[in-house]
């Protein structure tokens, strides 16, 4: 390991110190500014905690326009069933397995602090050559894309954005698509538990799970929609009542784990045991690829009087609801093969006192269908009775052919690796789309280092691509003189 990749590694290690879960980015963000005053290098902030850090230009390059460098603060916050980590407090963990860098039982958050970490090294670096640098730090990317959204039109001056969130080195990223989030609420009435009924929990655990965008297509196993299969054939068989559900936790995430409470009569616990047992074995068969630790299980509670259940009628409402809420690829790109156009995840579920709550999420590189699934859902859900609302959303970033930016980074790439780099189009969300919707005639283009599984306990970070990404990244900021 060279010693810039030591340098990149240790500082993304401190960054990693610092909670920052989405929507809690206030250490991060100060810790960012205290990092610009040790240096002598000029800072601001707005109103949700955005940072803009500004790095003068090289000897020879002072005349030159700023180039932007941009990445987010906040990270997914996911852990392992086992994981007794506190993500408002607890420290990531960092653990070197050859030539990659992991956590333990947690995200490890290279998606996005390995950008920050590149950033700031390079910032320490004065001899070298580059113009004026931005270096542009949003909050919340994760859940909302809010801070790229509230960015003002004073906020930054560059009309070139580099921005170092993608995940696989050699690869370009110059388009994504456009996204929506939506959240459904389904009203709940309840009903004692019959006398006759012992209280179990059906859990669906051990998925691979994924980023909603990037492994959507891969066709794992969703815990939601397994658990929802499950409780219906165990309701139609075992006398089964319903006393809560939960699964998923982000909206950009493949839920990996879901559970339910319920109720059923001791004579019928056999039965209920035989169709989880056949529910987990041909679950385990249809995902074996990528869910080889998918888990069905149904075992006894401590009860406690005065408990409720969710009246039958309600209860299949529900599950006809969550089977028939659309979950994966909708429909693949005609013109870019291999590309995902359009998406539905069902990302969360959750009784919340008197209500379910529901949240999916939807993506799509044309406007006019992602309305389209999201009409789809809304229709859906109203039809059971439920209220509906939707997310700001984002627009797509439509990739630009004869993008002189683009071209420079193949040239540059080429000349330096001896190979042409991969020119993409993503299913994911890139803070790219919103910022350039903002800043009309900015030039864009996203790239980073191998990151495999983010927004899952699996993410992990190839060490390798690192110093590549580096030493591309030099050569880039000194090419534009």
């Amino acid at each position: 390991m060279d010693a810039i990749t030591k340098e990149i590694l240790a500082l993304f290690e401190e960054i990693n110190a610092i909670p920052r879960c989405s929507g809690h980015e206030e250490n991060i963000a100060n810790w960012l500014k205290e990092q610009a005053l040790s240096a002598g290098l000029g800072f601001k902030f707005d109103s949700v905690n955005n940072v803009l850090i500004s790095v003068p230009a090289s000897p020879g390059y002072e005349t030159l326009p700023a180039v932007i460098l941009q990445g987010h603060m906040d990270m997914v916050c996911e852990k392992t069933q086992a994981s007794a980590h506190d993500f408002s407090r607890d420290p990531i963990s960092h653990i070197i397995e050859g030539d990659w860098l992991r956590a333990d039982g947690t995200t490890l958050g290279a998606d996005n602090g390995i950008a920050l970490a590149m950033a700031l090294v390079l910032a320490r670096h004065r001899k070298i050559p580059h113009p004026p640098l931005e270096l542009l730090f949003t909050v919340d990317e994760e859940t909302g894309l809010t801070g790229a959204n509230e960015l003002m039109p004073d906020f930054i001056s560059g009309k070139i954005l580099l921005n170092l969130d993608s995940e696989e080195e050699g690869v370009f990223i110059t388009g994504c698509a456009g996204g929506l989030t939506t959240t459904i609420s389904l009203p709940l009435e309840r009903a004692p538990l019959p006398a006759s009924h012992k209280v179990y929990r059906l859990a669906v655990t051990g998925l691979a799970g994924g980023h909603s965008g990037v492994n959507i297509h891969e066709k794992r196993a969703n815990a939601n929609k397994l658990l929802a299969a499950v409780l219906g054939s165990l309701m139609d068989n075992a006398s089964l009542h319903i006393l809560s559900i939960s699964g998923g936790s982000a909206h950009n995430a493949i839920s990996r784990h879901a559970e339910a409470l319920v109720g059923m009569p001791l004579e019928n616990i056999k039965r209920a045991e035989e169709i989880v047992m056949r529910a987990e074995e041909e679950a385990r068969r249809i995902y074996a690829a990528h869910d080889t630790s998918l888990s069905v299980t149904l075992s006894i509670q401590q009860e406690d009087e005065g408990l409720h259940v969710i009246p039958h009628e309600t209860a299949q409402k529900i599950l006809s609801l969550l089977n028939e809420l659309p979950h994966g690829v909708a429909r693949m790109s005609a013109d870019m093969p291999g590309l995902v156009q359009a998406s539905s995840n069902l990302a969360v579920i959750r009784t919340e006192g008197d209500q379910l709550v529901i949240i999916t999420s939807q993506r799509s590189s044309a406007s006019s269908e992602l309305q389209e699934i999201t009409g789809k859902i809304t229709s859906t859900a109203r039809s059971m009775g439920a209220e509906v609302r939707h997310g700001s959303g984002y627009p797509a970033w439509q990739p630009d052919p004869l993008s002189p930016l683009t071209r420079r980074c193949k040239d540059i790439y080429s000349e330096i690796f001896a190979k042409e780099p991969a020119i993409e189009v993503i299913h994911a969300g890139l803070e790219c789309a919103v910022i350039g919707s903002k800043y009309p005639g900015m030039e864009m283009i996203s790239f980073g280092p191998t990151i495999r599984n983010p927004h899952s306990p699996e993410e992990r970070l190839y060490i390798p691509s690192v110093p590549k990404v580096w030493k591309f990244l030099i050569a880039l900021l000194a090419s534009f003189r």
